[in-house]
């Protein structure tokens, strides 16, 4: 026995905090592994825990002492290698979750909805209760199960197919057990997944959940998922991004592909991915968003304050404010200044934007480098610059984020480090998977 929990429903693990025996926390749940096997238990062998930094690691069940309401207790001995999966192994959350298996007796075919885990000698665990939903599970067009059927908890062994591959998976297990993660976390849940399952989960997603999950994903998943979408759900996807990053991943597409897909897109939004595409990727005009906050010198500071904290705006587009004549639309009338967020908080709520103008800052224009960029968003202490054609219209605004994701290695999201935690230490040896 490893505490005062005997079974645990793996779904129910998802997120739930992990600490060592100090009572400090080393991270959280993600996933859980077990081996498999073509006859006998599937046992249960590990945790896959994400830590700080984002890096998700495997820590064996020998080093888990209770597993019990709300919190996973381990012996405080983690090797912080990345996590990388083995051919043997199966992710328990990622891969059986929404997985169809027929029932041993004939009844027919059943959904997994959740999995049971017990210890059956002393932290050695084993998957051995399967919750179920009766009937194979009709998927909608998102590839969401539509719910219906007998529920019910059934032994492992009572169903056939748990170990193969299911043709046409669903998610929508998979994504109910992390819907409280960040997109930046979800991004790197869907990464880790094999392509087959990545393009699953991506089908279950609505447009807007998946757009912000591919503006956190590496290029070539970007690609891989935006391809197998079809025509018009990609489109409709590429419709939710931020406009610099649709061009982005625009850009990594052959032209024909990319020029369907535009096609596809409402004009509105396409106009301004097309804007983008015209410019170098490496250029002020290729790094910019084409949506900043832009509003008028008579407008006032509490109107500004009010789109400022819009909780759909990206943080750094939220820390200024751009100032132009009509039309508001990128392209602008002419630019006047800016008026940065801590002199909005410090000015009286009915005070006009015209009246606390920042133009002493140089605006960009959408030939300037990358380096030059950098340099000026550096001078000025800056996490963001307006960019501004040759006769004075605002077309958009760079942003520190996207000069960073320019500069930083093209496999920045995927470096690993070689750390260790034993108990808040640092230096502790390697532990071995079992």
């Amino acid at each position: 026995m490893t505490g005062p929990t005997t079974r645990v429903f793996a779904a129910r693990l998802a997120g739930t905090a992990v600490f060592d025996p100090q009572g400090d926390q080393v991270g959280r749940v993600r996933d859980v592994v077990g081996l498999l096997r073509p006859r006998g238990p599937l046992r249960v062998i590990g945790l896959v825990v994400e830590v700080p930094g984002r890096r998700r690691v495997f820590v064996p069940m020998t080093r888990v002492t209770s597993v019990d309401t709300g919190q996973v207790l381990t012996t405080g001995l983690v090797n912080m290698r990345r996590f990388e999966q083995r051919r043997t192994e199966t992710l328990l959350l990622a891969e059986l979750l929404d997985r169809t298996v027929e029932l041993a007796d004939g009844s027919g075919a059943a959904t997994i909805e959740d999995l049971a885990m017990e210890p059956v000698r002393a932290r050695d665990w084993q998957l051995t209760k399967l919750f179920v939903r009766r009937g194979a599970a009709p998927r909608g067009l998102s590839g969401r199960l539509r719910r219906r059927g007998e529920t019910m908890t059934v032994d492992v062994d009572a169903v056939v197919g748990l170990t193969v591959p299911d043709a046409d998976q669903g998610a929508t297990n998979l994504l109910a057990a992390f819907e409280e993660l960040k997109a930046t976390d979800l991004a790197e849940v869907i990464h880790e997944l094999t392509p087959k399952r990545r393009r699953e989960v991506a089908a279950a997603l609505d447009d807007e959940r998946l757009a912000d999950v591919l503006e956190e994903l590496p290029e070539d998943d970007q690609v891989e998922i935006l391809s197998a979408l079809e025509g018009d759900r990609a489109a409709h996807v590429l419709e939710e991004m931020q406009p610099d990053d649709a061009a982005d991943l625009l850009s990594d597409l052959p032209a024909e592909q990319a020029e369907r897909l535009l096609a596809l897109m409402e004009p509105d939004d396409a106009a301004p991915v097309r804007r983008l595409l015209a410019y170098d990727e490496h250029t002020a005009g290729g790094l910019m968003t084409t949506d900043p906050v832009v509003l008028a010198p008579d407008d006032t500071v509490a109107e500004a304050l009010a789109h400022v904290r819009r909780a759909e705006l990206p943080s750094p587009l939220a820390t200024a404010v751009y100032v132009c004549r009509p039309p508001l639309e990128t392209p602008t009338g002419r630019y006047l200044g800016t008026a940065h967020l801590q002199r909005l908080l410090r000015e009286p709520p009915q005070t006009p934007l015209g009246q606390i103008l920042d133009d002493d800052v140089d605006a960009l224009s959408p030939e300037e480098g990358l380096q030059a960029v950098t340099r000026q968003l550096a001078a000025y202490n800056l996490v963001s610059l307006p960019v501004v054609d040759e006769d004075g219209h605002l077309l958009g605004a760079v942003t520190a984020d996207d000069v960073l994701d320019h500069l930083l290695p093209e496999d920045w999201r995927e470096a690993e480090g070689e750390v260790f935690h034993h108990a808040g230490q640092r230096g502790a040896s390697a532990v071995t998977r079992g």
